[in-house]
């Protein structure tokens, strides 16, 4: 059919301590803006993740240092977040490591799959595009009389 994108589905097996399982994740083949607009705290767990390979104690310390304490994701939040990532195909786990800010405590690692740098390279013009328009528009970038 003309104007439809392929798809495709993959099957991966995830080990756990319980019996194996079998995850279908369906990707549309479809392109980086089609993800668009992203929640606020996808964005910037993204946007953390961008700098590379991080665990989730390390991007809520990013977000917030970056955001300059606007922006706290709580661990629901965060973890919620990722496991939607994760699913998407946006972000994949880069196993569990040592961190050594933290002596022997293991952590799991995240990082951006090329789609998910796609998305929020997308976003971050979507959102750069909105300021250039709100600053010819004079809402913002210009002092209060």
């Amino acid at each position: 059919m003309a104007g439809r994108l392929p798809y495709y589905i993959e099957y991966r097996y995830i080990a756990s301590s319980q019996e194996g399982a079998i995850v279908r994740k369906r990707h549309a083949g479809r392109p980086p803006e089609a993800y668009l607009p992203l929640p606020p705290a996808t964005f910037h767990i993204l946007l953390a993740l961008a700098d590379g390979e991080l665990h989730g104690y390390a991007i809520m310390k990013g977000v917030a240092a970056r955001s300059e304490g606007t922006v706290r994701l709580g661990p629901g939040t965060l973890y919620g977040s990722l496991k939607r990532l994760l699913q998407a195909g946006l972000v994949e786990e880069g196993g569990e490591r040592v961190d050594p800010e933290r002596g022997e405590e293991r952590r799991r690692y995240y990082r951006l799959t090329q789609l998910g740098l796609s998305v929020v390279r997308a976003e971050a013009r979507r959102l750069d595009a909105m300021v250039r328009a709100a600053r010819r528009k004079r809402l913002i970038g210009v002092r209060p009389a």
